[in-house]
């Protein structure tokens, strides 16, 4: 289970989370592992939380594929900040059936960081979609194209920040692999062949991981006309949203996977402050914006590396 939960996805790959099993009660514990935040790009651990949230909500699928039912406490201990949950095996039933249908899109579910088609998702699939993330607390909207044409310009101005920001050069250096030793044998982080093309022309929001590093045999591409952007977002902006919202996350991109979709991630305005609250929705003003993805028809993304299981495991009586 612990395998399932650990191929979430999580910013740079950091895979911020540990888990402890307590055989006696069939409990697990799911912690924050606070020593992988970004410190320019995350200093207040909000997608550390998501990456938790979406090993969360894979960890609870693996339990209903398994035959039982989890029963689960976010934030249980005030006075351990780090124990972002909890999940009780039990043999009870409960509103939890529905996710054994996407069991089979965890280990297919990866970033594509690719050029997608022009073709547009249809209505019914946006509709699950948005469903998916109101099972899960959120609220995932398609903007319109005025919305959409500011979050594009708002991800454009964190792009062109990035670009002379120390603090962000820094995280990346540290999350990307590029020399072939670390590509080869590091069991996290993004390797350059995950990076994508480089993007020539298009509007999709794509960040270039190799920054201003060559990259050996790296193509050019163009991307999307027309990206297909959907808003992730929750009424308030805590801990325990976060993990709501990374469990809506998950839910969406299993989804979309089944539905045959690829999905990346555009999260640099998020990194920024006040760049992040010009997401929100332009007509209420309510939510905050937990996540912006990218979806479309599309190669799917390669595999990343993942840390083994007994280095984020323990087991206690």
């Amino acid at each position: 289970m612990v395998y399932d939960a650990a191929a979430a996805p999580s910013m740079h790959n950091a895979q911020p989370w540990r888990f402890r099993y307590f055989q006696g009660s069939r409990t697990f514990h799911l912690r924050a592992d606070f020593d992988r935040v970004m410190p320019h790009s995350d200093p207040d651990a909000r997608a550390l939380h998501l990456g938790c949230g979406a090993a969360l909500l894979n960890l609870r699928t693996a339990v209903v594929h398994e035959g039982w039912y989890p029963a689960i406490r976010l934030l249980p201990d005030p006075a351990d900040p780090a124990l972002v949950a909890t999940v009780r095996l039990t043999d009870g039933t409960g509103g939890e059936s529905d996710l054994a249908a996407l069991y089979p899109a965890i280990h297919r579910r990866h970033s594509s960081r690719f050029p997608f088609e022009e073709t547009e998702i249809p209505e019914s699939v946006r509709t699950a979609l948005s469903d998916a993330a109101d099972r899960e607390g959120a609220t995932l909207s398609f903007p319109g194209p005025w919305h959409q044409q500011e979050v594009l310009e708002l991800v454009q101005e964190a792009e062109r920040r990035n670009i002379t920001d120390a603090g962000s050069d820094d995280d990346l250096a540290q999350w990307t692999r590029i020399d072939a030793p670390s590509v080869n044998t590091a069991a996290d982080g993004i390797p350059d062949y995950a990076f994508g093309p480089r993007k020539r022309g298009g509007k999709a929001p794509m960040r270039d991981f190799a920054g201003t590093r060559p990259v050996v045999g790296r193509d050019s591409a163009d991307f999307e006309q027309s990206p297909q952007l959907a808003l992730l977002s929750t009424t308030d902006d805590h801990p325990a949203d976060w993990l709501r919202a990374g469990q809506a996350m998950e839910r969406v991109l299993l989804l979309a996977t089944l539905e045959g979709l690829s999905g990346s991630f555009a999260t640099q305005a998020l990194e920024w402050a006040d760049l992040r609250w010009p997401l929100r929705d332009p007509v209420t003003g309510r939510g905050h914006t937990q996540m912006v993805l990218r979806l479309g028809y599309g190669p799917g993304g390669p595999t990343t590396p993942r840390r083994p299981v007994p280095e984020v495991l323990d087991i206690e009586p």
